[in-house]
């Protein structure tokens, strides 16, 4: 019997007390694991960066997760602003670490942090502040409010016909929830829109090559088994990852086809 993909995670890097640790959210572990059935690896962010072919090759999959923290915009070409939160262990790890994993057909899966980190890697550019932009709506959750309101649903989505998100759905409207400040202004090179928010706001993307490359930017692992078109994006990412762990294991065996 084959046994589980591994999937890397990167950490975030946190300071507890007088400590930095590296850490990710258990949302995501968990719904790696209930809604993937894949086993979760967790990935060092440091800086400077450990070697990405050291993991990649390792590895069958990637999940870049969300994080309290932004991508700082010097990669993109903008200026800061002040109490802007910034990881720069994790841009260091993950902005090398993504065209890398792209390049050579690993299944990645990218969640809100993780989805602007893609269209960054690939020469895009953000909304620093959604909120503030003419013609966008703010999707900014209350952090007053219980998880559950936070995490619950917030606005449709419209869903491009015949994408990989319209086939899970089953339709082309879906609703989910909306729990970030900065947003896709240029898409990056090589990313399709798959969705997009009422304002125009992209919200998520495709790789527009071959194998399973999908961004989101809302939170689909938040209560993953409960929400079917949420596990069902978990699934399809599991599914990709079997099949790329398959293919990995063919190619170690002498005398058998990739």
């Amino acid at each position: 019997m084959a046994l589980p993909p591994l999937v890397g995670l990167p950490t975030d890097c946190k300071q507890l007390g007088q400590h930095p640790f590296l850490a990710v959210g258990g949302k995501y572990v968990r719904a790696v694991v209930d809604g993937a059935g894949v086993t979760p690896v967790l990935l060092p962010t440091l800086v400077p960066p450990l070697p990405a072919e050291d993991w990649l090759a390792r590895l069958d999959g990637l999940v870049l997760t969300g994080a309290t923290s932004n991508i700082e915009p010097h990669h993109y070409g903008q200026q800061s602003w002040e109490g802007n939160p910034h990881d720069p262990a994790r841009d260091a790890t993950t902005l090398g670490l993504v065209p890398q994993a792209v390049a050579m057909g690993l299944p990645v899966l990218a969640i809100c942090r993780g989805f602007q980190e893609v269209n960054v890697a690939f020469g895009g550019t953000l909304h620093q502040k959604v909120h503030e932009v003419p013609g966008l709506a703010d999707h900014r959750e209350d952090p007053d409010d219980p998880l559950e309101v936070q995490y619950g649903p917030a606005h449709d989505l419209e869903l491009v016909p015949g994408g990989l998100l319209a086939r899970i759905a089953g339709g082309t409207r879906v609703r989910v929830n909306s729990v970030h400040g900065q947003g896709v202004d240029r898409l990056g090179a090589g990313l399709k829109v798959e969705a997009t928010a009422p304002d125009g706001l992209v919200e998520a993307f495709a790789g527009e090559g071959p194998g399973f490359l999908l961004g989101v930017q809302w939170h689909p692992e938040w209560r993953v088994t409960e929400n079917p078109f949420y596990l069902g994006i978990f699934r399809a990412f599991g599914e990709a990852c079997r099949q790329y762990a398959a293919r990995r294991a063919g190619r170690a065996l002498p005398g058998r086809a990739a």
